[in-house]
Parts: structure tokens; C-alpha cells; sequence
């Protein structure tokens, strides 16, 4: 797992912030929203290839909204930490959505977007809002990565990965970005030098599917395209920079698509063109860092369940707040919720009419 390393400096993005209220209906929304606050205390969307953002009750499973998304297909989603937004990623744009106005089902099926953020020249691959909403990052296909003034509607960051990016993740210090991309490399953004500080190359010409970050910042996850998860940790006190690679292990036999930490950073759970779900507990040993070869010893990652069902790919993946459950969508156009302490799916969301490749979910009480 081979690292460069250059130096940073400089400043943070600053005074980037959303659009103002002005930009939502006044009274009637305030008690409109009011009304709804019950329906809107579990945001769970999903988005596919039949030009559809679908809006759910998460318990019933019953489809409560449709928007189309006009002109192409939805990429990703993302749910901006205050709910009050829905990013959606398409062919060269990110559309952004008032959720309580397209939730609601005010305005029928062609809800437009209150920004739509165009700057990227093929398809955008992943997205990522900042903790306050302040800003959102997106990764495309053109090899850029692009951190958004959403209410100027322009980039206010452009970094060039040089390569098709596949994934991205903010660190909970909201201060270093993490890209991959299809040539294989892990780049480590300072958001304060604006620059790339560190780059990672786990694995030559393989490319690099998916990243995730541990929400207490204490490890770095990344999936492979040929089915191998690595895991670096961040020693506690030590700047991001300063990894050290914990363990390697192989996932899937078949394409990993996506890795991601549960929000209690207890487990990883891992999706693949081979239809499955995969849960691993993370390691609590609290020896030094070393690379498992095998998978095997301080640094292993233990696998706890297989969830199966899914007759397709699957794509996506979003943990619930409390890691109890996770939701996946699949090519075989549907979207599922797992109890995790069963491995068994409690509901099943059918309505695409084509694969279902995106999910966000939002159900924090804050």
C-alpha cells in the first residue's frame, strides 16, 4: 500500500451556505411543514435508471412521492444533515430538491429543483454534503472532484483526480476530503491547503470502487474492483495524514461496488455485483496497527452476516443513526431495510421499472 506525500497551506472554504429560506414558500410552508414533521422525521429516497427519485414510508413501504428527474438517469442521492435538502447526481449536474416541498407532493411528479449545479462534463458518481450543510462535494466521471457554493450555483473548489472518480467521503473534521478513482488511487484532500496531501495506491491498475471514513475519525476504509477491502487507521492525536495500514481482506469474489461504516463504527458493510450483503465487525484490539495479509490477527476484520435476497447487483448502500438497520438497492429494481441483528429483510421497495442504484437515508433526531 504505497503513499506520496506533499505539503499544504492555506485557507478553508468559508461563507458557503445554502440557499437562504427565501428560496421555500413563507406561511404556508411553515405550517405545512409543521403538519408533516412526523412524515419527515425518516427521509428514506431512492433513485434508478427509469429517471425517478421515489420518496418512501420507511415502515409501510409504501411509495409516498415520485419526481422524475428529467433527461437522465439518478446517480446518487444525498440528504443534506437537516433533512430540509435532497442532492441528486445525474449526467454531468447535481439537481438539488427542497425535500418538504417534493415529500409533500405539492406540484405532481415534475417538482423542479431549486439549483441545479452544473459544471461537470460527464456522469457525477458520488456526493457528499458537509456536517452543517454549508457545502456539498460532487465526483464524476470527468476525473474532477468539485466542492459547490449551492447558492451561487458554481464551484468554489475544482481538484483534478486525472482519472474517472468513483467515490468520496468527508472526514468528521470536515477539514480533508477522500476521493478514489478507476486508475486506483486514494486521494486526501486538505480542504484548508487546498491541495492533495497524501495519495494512496493500494493495488496498480485496479481501480478503487468505494471509500469510507469511520464517524470518529479513527479509520479509512476502500473497496477494490476486484473484491479486496484495506483499512488504514488514523492514530488518535496524529493529523488524518499520519495513516498507518491496519489490514487487508478479501470481500466478494466478484466486483465490490461499495464499503461503509456504521455510524457506531462497530461494523462495515459491504455490497458486490454478486448480489450479497456483507457485515464485518470491526476489530477493537488496541494493539499497534499491522497489515493482515490474510485477514487474520489484531487487524482483522471479523465477517458477521451475509444478507441475501437481492436477485441483482447492489449498489448502494445507508445505514439508520442507531446501525440497527441498513438499506440497499439493487439492479433488480428494488430497494430492501435489513435488521441487522437478524440479517432478515423487514420491508421490500418496489416501484422502480429499472435498477435502483441509489439510496439515501436520514433518520437522526438532531
Amino acid at each position: 500500500m504505497a503513499a506520496r506525500r506533499t505539503g499544504a497551506n492555506g485557507l478553508p472554504p468559508s461563507g458557503v451556505v445554502l440557499p437562504t429560506t427565501a428560496h421555500l414558500p413563507t406561511s404556508t410552508a411553515a405550517a405545512s411543514a409543521a403538519a408533516q414533521q412526523d412524515a419527515l422525521s425518516v427521509i428514506l429516497v431512492t433513485g434508478g435508471y427509469d429517471n425517478t427519485i421515489r420518496f418512501w414510508e420507511a415502515w409501510s413501504g409504501v411509495c409516498s412521492r415520485t419526481l422524475n428527474h428529467q433527461e437522465h438517469q439518478v446517480n446518487r442521492l444525498a440528504i443534506s444533515p437537516d433533512k430540509r435538502f435532497l442532492a441528486a447526481a445525474g449526467n454531468g449536474t447535481v439537481k438539488l430538491y427542497d425535500i418538504a416541498t417534493s415529500a409533500s407532493g405539492s406540484g405532481g411528479a415534475n417538482v423542479g429543483p431549486l439549483v441545479t449545479l452544473t459544471g461537470h462534463t460527464a456522469n457525477v458518481t458520488s456526493l457528499a454534503w458537509h456536517a452543517e450543510a454549508k457545502w456539498l462535494v460532487s465526483g464524476s466521471e470527468d476525473g474532477t472532484v468539485k466542492i459547490w457554493d449551492v447558492r451561487t450555483a458554481s464551484p468554489q473548489r475544482n481538484y483534478a483526480h486525472f482519472a474517472p472518480v468513483n467515490d468520496i467521503a468527508l472526514h468528521s473534521n470536515q477539514g480533508e476530503l477522500i476521493s478514489c478513482d478507476q486508475s486506483g488511487a486514494i486521494k486526501i484532500w486538505d480542504l484548508g491547503g487546498d491541495c492533495c496531501s497524501h495519495e494512496l495506491l493500494p493495488e496498480e491498475d485496479v481501480p478503487m470502487r468505494s471509500v469510507s471514513v469511520a464517524s470518529d475519525g479513527s479509520a479509512l476504509v476502500a473497496g477494490s474492483h476486484n473484491g479486496t477491502v484495506y483499512v488504514w487507521t488514523i492514530q488518535p492525536g496524529v493529523s488524518f495524514t499520519d495513516l498507518q495500514p491496519k489490514t487487508r481482506f478479501p470481500a466478494h469474489s466478484r466486483y465490490l461496488i461499495k464499503v461503509l461504516m456504521s455510524p457506531d463504527t462497530k461494523n462495515l458493510a459491504t455490497c458486490s455485483a454478486d448480489t450479497t450483503i456483507k457485515i464485518w465487525s470491526t476489530p477493537t484490539s488496541t494493539n499497534a496497527p499491522r497489515v493482515s495479509l490474510n485477514g487474520e490477527g489484531d487487524g482483522a476484520y471479523k465477517l458477521e452476516k451475509v444478507l441475501q435476497g437481492h436477485q441483482r447487483w447492489v449498489w448502494d448502500m445507508a445505514y439508520s443513526a442507531d446501525s440497527a438497520y441498513l438499506v440497499s438497492a439493487s439492479s433488480d429494481h428494488t430497494a430492501r431495510l435489513w435488521e441487522l441483528a437478524s440479517g432478515t429483510t423487514v420491508r421490500q421497495y418496489s416501484a422502480h421499472h429499472k435498477a435502483c442504484v441509489a439510496v439515501a437515508l436520514n433518520d437522526s433526531s438532531s
